[in-house]
């Protein structure tokens, strides 16, 4: 088996208000390897979207930690964390998270600009090119269609050639076939880059497309089942 790029260790996450304590994640733990496509499964309200950020290190456990080639990530400050994230992982949320007022070619060569590379610009025209945008590269998000705002998403997250790429519901806004482009477009770059891939999602399809399917009930790991 190849190198573990993440192991969630024993991870818990408890919230608690007035009306008493809720257990979002109890006891989560397993590893994810170089190269892998995993699927984390669930009915909603399950955790999967809060062990996703945990991962991410954008949310902090109750208890456990998660670690990235090895390094605990809730060891580090925030800053050290997110410098963490910038080096090794790419993110595509359901909801875009797209700049409105960058073009698709600014929103795409703006981690680039962030990480300082010189060839930022050239980069972001060769992933847009890739996901089939080479003629929307000035084009600003209110004037482009769920389907192109996703692909610009997925640009963004594979331009730095992350070690690791997460994805919440990446076609939950989308129709059907751009879906399905959505998809077939994150896992050629899965096995171009090398990139470990991991997605939540509801859909039994895009599930059973990849290498392991984690699934999570009421905050547990109910079953682990690989391809």
């Amino acid at each position: 088996m190849s190198e573990s790029i993440i192991s969630v260790e024993h991870v818990c996450k408890s919230v608690t208000d007035s009306t008493g304590t809720l257990n979002i994640l109890r006891d989560i733990h397993f590893q994810l390897f170089a190269k892998e496509t995993c699927a984390i499964v669930g009915a909603s309200g399950s955790g999967k979207s809060t062990l996703l950020s945990i991962i991410a290190g954008l949310d902090t456990p109750s208890s456990g930690t998660v670690r990235l080639r090895g390094q605990d990530i809730f060891a580090v400050n925030e800053d050290a964390r997110a410098a963490l994230r910038a080096q090794a992982m790419g993110f595509v949320f359901q909801s875009f998270q797209l700049m409105a007022n960058y073009s698709a070619l600014e929103n795409v060569m703006l981690p680039l600009e962030l990480a300082g590379r010189k060839d930022a610009k050239k980069m972001a025209i060769d992933m847009l090119e890739r996901v089939g945008l080479s003629s929307r590269l000035h084009a600003y998000p209110k004037t482009l269609s769920g389907g192109e705002q996703q692909r610009v998403a997925l640009a963004r997250a594979f331009v730095v050639q992350p070690s690791v790429l997460l994805a919440d519901e990446p076609t939950g806004s989308l129709d059907h076939a751009t879906g399905e482009t959505i998809m077939k477009l994150m896992f050629d770059l899965n096995a171009e880059q090398g990139t470990t891939l991991v997605l939540v999602t509801h859909d039994p399809a895009i599930a059973a497309r990849c290498e392991r399917s984690i699934t999570i009930e009421a905050g547990q790991i109910a079953s682990m089942t690989h391809a």
